[in-house]
């Protein structure tokens, strides 16, 4: 007899969505959804680098639409603040679900980037006067 594999959720899937917005200043929004993890992880590093390599004011990273969130998309994240904080820029993270704002918490994260509840909070802070 053999044993049955032990049930695993299904992923969900993952996408990214990019739009620009435009109050001034060059802002680009990155629209993360699904389970973000180590399948994935080369997909956001790639959409993320093309990002900042265009010199934008500010990206905001939404990750409203993630279901799940590895160690390796944090590294992902973090690579990308601190070539974005190099280059004069700032990006800002919307984590409005709770269990993924909490992986920013105890990870102690949310000390190094700047999380919002919304994508209007996080384009508001990117345009607002310094």
């Amino acid at each position: 007899m053999s044993n049955p594999e032990p049930s695993r959720r299904p992923p969900t899937e993952f996408c990214i969505d990019e739009t620009e917005h435009v109050h001034g200043t060059r802002i680009v929004v990155i629209a993360v959804h699904g389970d973000t993890d180590m399948y994935v992880v080369d997909e956001l590093k790639a959409r993320l680098a093309e990002a900042i390599d265009e010199a934008p004011t500010a990206v905001v990273l939404d990750l409203s639409g993630v279901t799940f969130l590895d160690s390796m998309a944090l590294g992902v994240l973090l690579s990308g603040l601190k070539r974005i904080d190099e280059m004069g820029g700032q990006l800002r993270v919307v984590t409005p679900r709770a269990e993924i704002r909490r992986i920013f918490e105890v990870t102690m994260l949310d000390q190094l980037f700047d999380l919002d509840s919304s994508r209007d909070e996080a384009l508001a802070a990117t345009t607002a006067p310094a």
